[in-house]
């Protein structure tokens, strides 16, 4: 169960790095990071409470951190 936290929170780091460099977001860098993590550990203990999602926890991570990105809105989104 720990190493699934982990793994999450490296791929949602590594998701909002990405869509930072890629233009996805313009949130910047480290606030695209913590959107992500924050949304993975939000689906990750939903999941484990109610237990649905995917059957993938690296799915589950990108999927997640993707959401949370579209999600959230920010100051300076237009």
């Amino acid at each position: 169960m720990f190493p699934v936290l982990i793994g999450t929170v490296v791929i949602a780091g590594i998701v909002g790095y990405l869509s930072e460099r890629s233009g996805f977001t313009r949130n910047g860098i480290l606030q695209s990071i913590i959107i992500c993590i924050g949304g993975a550990f939000l689906f990750y203990f939903v999941r484990l409470m109610f237990g649905f999602g995917f059957n993938s926890a690296g799915l589950n991570a990108i999927v997640s951190s993707i959401g949370a990105l579209i999600i959230v809105p920010t100051h300076w989104r237009r």
